[in-house]
């Protein structure tokens, strides 16, 4: 019998389940990914070349540490630690130098994206009581509460804009697909169905969102449009599928005339 994914496994599998959460950024000429590892024992952040080269860590402590996301520019990475015991939000350069923790609160904040136009950052925290999505200054200034409501709500993906905020919600039942308006405002559920779905990605093109969904039993890929139409199943496999991640081919370092495609955990596409 397979062996179904439980919703704590699912929050931690992007980041701790011997995979790899990849991010590709072009910095001075050559593309980078971060990813977690536990390859030294506990989950770290790292940075490799797309050739497999250089490889680095960027962290080291003995606490989880995981979701990096690329600041615009490639210059810093923002991240979600364990080190203070709850789960903070941390920025460190790309060398690994100069870390930085951003929220302080005794409850737990994760799952951090950073901003378009790189002045913030969009994460999600139960510091009120149940899971919400909330920005902040890259500073650690200004924090902000953009949901409120009496379930849960994370992993935000900004728009290529900057303009709006897909996240997951369960405030419906049940996860689903919702994008808002920067400031919280205008509220929009784009899926509905009996099961979760959740993991949202923005398109580089601000037309898609792809996402997670257990909808036919086990989680796939899917793919919407910002307006709710137009949903397609991208990945079929017994296996669970999840995290999907957009690759931009404008910050892409490659041969002329390749071209490559990142969706995350991505194992079967349907013909």
């Amino acid at each position: 019998m397979r062996q179904r994914y439980n919703l704590a496994h699912l929050i931690l599998a992007s980041a701790v389940v011997s995979g790899l959460t990849l991010l590709i950024i072009a910095v001075d000429a050559q593309a980078r990914i971060a990813f977690v590892s536990e390859r030294d024992g506990n989950p770290e952040i790292y940075v490799v070349n797309i050739d497999g080269k250089n490889l680095r860590r960027l962290t080291n402590n003995p606490a989880v540490e995981w979701d990096p996301s690329w600041a615009p520019g490639g210059k810093r990475i923002v991240f979600s630690s364990k080190r203070d015991r709850n789960s903070e939000i941390y920025v460190i350069d790309a060398d690994g130098k100069n870390p930085q923790r951003l929220t302080i609160n005794g409850r737990n904040d994760w799952h951090p994206s950073w901003s378009p136009d790189g002045e913030r950052i969009a994460f999600a925290s139960d510091r009120d009581g149940n899971f919400e999505i909330y920005v902040i200054d890259t500073d650690g200034k200004n924090q902000q509460r953009l949901t409120n409501n009496r379930r849960s709500d994370w992993y935000p993906s900004w728009s290529p804009d900057g303009e709006r905020i897909a996240f997951a919600s369960d405030k419906d039942g049940n996860f689903e697909i919702y994008v808002m308006a920067a400031d919280g405002g205008n509220q929009q559920r784009l899926t509905d169905n009996l099961r979760s779905d959740w993991h949202p990605s923005w398109s580089p093109d601000g037309e898609r969102i792809a996402f997670a969904s257990d909808r036919d039993g086990n989680f796939e890929i899917y793919m919407v449009d910002t307006d709710g139409g137009n949903q397609q199943k991208l990945t079929k496999h017994p296996d669970d599928d999840s995290d999907p991640a957009w690759f931009d081919p404008t910050f892409a370092v490659a041969s002329a005339g390749k071209k490559s495609t990142i969706w995350g955990w991505l194992k079967q596409v349907v013909p």
